[in-house]
């Protein structure tokens, strides 16, 4: 009988990015016509624009998400772990992030060299809880999303996936 190895273990999501969770909630994340899937492939030119996430929940429930590369600037040496792509506070459940408020603005994939992780971390917080100001929380180089779930009381995550991504070549970037 085979058993399951979690892909967010696996792709050491776990453990570089957030400690061991159970996921709570479901969120679907979707660049242009391609749905997310833990440690899919997508070229950084399909990911250039915000994706499209939806969150499962009540509205009375409110949900942060943060999206970092913990691979930056390189795998081998990630110096700058993690680079904040995105923050967004206060999304009420059952919506999408556009429904929030954004902090650090959605910022696509730009990786330099090797292959890159780009995770998108969603945490459940209490309803009336202000935005965090963006001070050095919004700072995207050696953004730590453990310290900042720590700093701001939200616990561990309820949801969680990431993708990779590579620089590619100018001449094949797709566009959709």
């Amino acid at each position: 009988m085979a058993s399951h190895v979690d892909p967010l273990v696996v792709g050491r999501v776990i453990g570089d990015v957030v400690d061991m969770f159970v996921p709570a909630t479901a969120m679907s994340v979707r660049f242009g016509t391609k749905d997310l899937t833990n440690g899919c492939e997508l070229k950084p030119s399909v990911a250039a624009a915000p994706p499209a996430v939806q969150i499962a929940g009540r509205a009375s429930e409110l949900f942060t998400l943060v999206m970092t590369d913990p691979d930056a600037p390189s795998p081998s040496e990630p110096s700058m772990r993690e680079w904040l792509h995105w923050l967004v506070v206060n999304i009420p459940g059952g919506t999408d992030p556009s429904q929030g408020e954004v902090v650090v603005p959605y910022m696509g994939p730009k990786p330099p060299v090797g292959i890159h992780r780009y995770v998108l971390v969603l945490f459940r917080r209490g309803a009336g809880v202000a935005a965090p100001p963006p001070d050095a929380d919004a700072a995207r180089a050696r953004f730590s999303t453990r310290a900042f779930a720590d700093r701001h009381g939200l616990g561990l995550p309820v949801a969680a996936t990431y993708f990779n991504a590579q620089k590619e070549p100018a001449n094949r970037r797709r566009h959709y």
